[in-house]
């Protein structure tokens, strides 16, 4: 419907996984999937529940009549009831049985993390798969010189490949966080009210073996190894705050790479793909504007705010529950997912396709390479003879003086003036022959050998996946 809102998130930016997985239909499944576990745990466990009420359960886990529960939640304003209520209307034979001895956060609070978990795991195979990219750039500008900045402005000489191994060095610190994140989560289980479990204890009359049998066999089901040891009515809101804190260290991590692009595509040194019919500008038809880079750094300033939401809401968590985390986890939470996703797919895209303008990329080295090299310069002044320390000041004043020229738009001419020095009993010839800017680049090349090879055990198990097309 063209006259509602809708999230660019899902019109522009997410992909089709992600927006099926948080999907009202996705979530609505996970629900019934878990009243049909529990059914299947208390049926096992001796409970009055029938094999034939669980299959009934089972075989309608799909069917879900959306129109219905609507009209049961404007009814009785509650959700989970709602869709008790449809469920039961699915399957009538368990009708009476569906969420026995539960609360709602059973189905709202394990299904959450049931879709988080697999929306990490999505998300890792995305960030593997963004690794992947920048190892073949690295490895393919390993040596090739250029420019070092700090601060901005011109400093000793890096490879392209190098400052690559920089990214991909802040993905893999997100990586292993990742998979710490991944590695941590437990589930919930059936708690009860206040995370006593005192309705199963009425059930299973005093029975603690028994609960806990069914909360393993639950948490099994849906492929977890352990439940919280002990929880209110929810399972603890520090989880959701590592779950976004994660997908905030992504868009960390992305917004520096792409602020970079963005830098570099300015000198021409660098550029993002740029298709054959794109428009950079609405006016000005030469433009060629990094557009999906300024996307990534856009994107990642709303999840990085975003993300401060799970911490917020952690820390009022008062006493056993407090029902103000719901409506911000509906938002907060999914959109997370979602921006991240859309960053990951971006990344993926921009360095698939990353472009190095070799020449551009070699001038701008040669353009400072001699202020580079007059350490070097000095040095190999005094094996010819030089003083070391009449040299350096020979180089400092030949220097301010070269560097005031190029400030008039000239170019520089520090190595004429450095072999009219007699001091430095060199010729410009001879200067020249220093001003090779592979001399320059210190251990850059061995440094991205060593990284890549140190990462090739992650790399090994990437899926080799089609670039992401981005919409707009």
């Amino acid at each position: 419907m063209k006259n509602r809102y809708e999230s660019p998130l899902s019109s522009r930016y997410a992909s089709d996984f992600m927006l099926e997985l948080f999907s009202a239909e996705t979530r609505i499944q996970t629900w019934r999937r878990l009243w049909v576990a529990l059914a299947r745990a208390e049926h096992d466990l001796g409970l009055p529940v029938t094999a034939e009420q669980v299959k009934e359960l089972e075989d309608h886990v799909d069917d879900i009549d959306f129109d219905l529960a609507a009209r049961r939640e404007k009814e009785v304003r509650h959700d989970v009831m709602a869709h008790v209520y449809a469920y039961g209307k699915a399957a009538p034979s368990a009708a009476g049985i569906i969420h026995l001895g539960a609360t709602s956060c059973y189905v709202t609070d394990n299904a959450d993390l049931v879709l988080y978990r697999e929306g990490l795991r999505y998300l890792r195979t995305g960030l593997v798969s963004l690794l992947g990219n920048l190892a073949k750039f690295a490895q393919q500008y390993a040596a090739t010189p250029t420019l070092g900045y700090t601060h901005y402005q011109p400093a000793q000489l890096v490879t392209v490949g190098k400052r690559a191994t920089l990214w991909m060095q802040d993905f893999l610190t997100d990586l292993e966080e990742l998979d710490f994140v991944i590695g941590s989560m437990k589930f919930l289980g059936c708690r009860g009210t206040t995370g006593t479990e005192a309705s199963f204890m009425d059930l299973f009359e005093g029975d603690g073996a028994k609960i806990d049998a069914m909360n393993r066999q639950i948490a099994a089901e849906f492929g977890f190894d352990r439940c919280f040891p002990v929880c209110g009515q929810t399972y603890p809101r520090k989880t959701d705050s590592r779950i976004l804190n994660v997908l905030s260290s992504i868009a960390q991590s992305a917004c520096r790479m792409a602020n970079d692009i963005r830098l570099l595509q300015h000198d021409r040194q660098v550029e993002e793909p740029f298709e054959k019919n794109q428009i950079g500008s609405s006016a000005m038809a030469y433009k060629r504007n990094p557009m999906r880079s300024e996307r990534i750094c856009s994107l990642s300033r709303y999840l990085m705010a975003d993300a401060l939401n799970a911490p917020m809401t952690a820390s009022v968590q008062w006493l056993e529950r407090t029902l103000d985390d719901s409506a911000n986890r509906r938002i907060s939470m999914p959109e997370g997912f979602l921006c991240a996703d859309a960053i990951l797919r971006l990344c993926r895209n921009v360095t698939d396709g990353l472009h190095v303008n070799e020449k551009i990329v070699d001038r701008t080295c040669r353009e400072y390479l001699p202020f580079i090299a007059t350490e070097n310069l000095m040095m190999e002044g005094v094996k010819r003879g030089g003083n070391r320390q009449e040299l350096h000041e020979i180089i400092r004043t030949c220097s301010m003086a070269a560097t005031a020229r190029m400030k008039e738009g000239q170019p520089c001419d520090l190595l004429s003036r450095l072999a009219a020095e007699p001091a430095f009993a060199m010729t410009e010839e001879d200067l020249n022959e220093l001003m090779d800017p592979r001399l320059y680049t210190g251990r850059c090349e061995a440094q991205v050998e060593a990284f890549l090879e140190s990462i090739a055990p992650i790399l090994a198990g990437a899926e080799e996946g089609e670039t992401p097309e981005i919409n707009v």
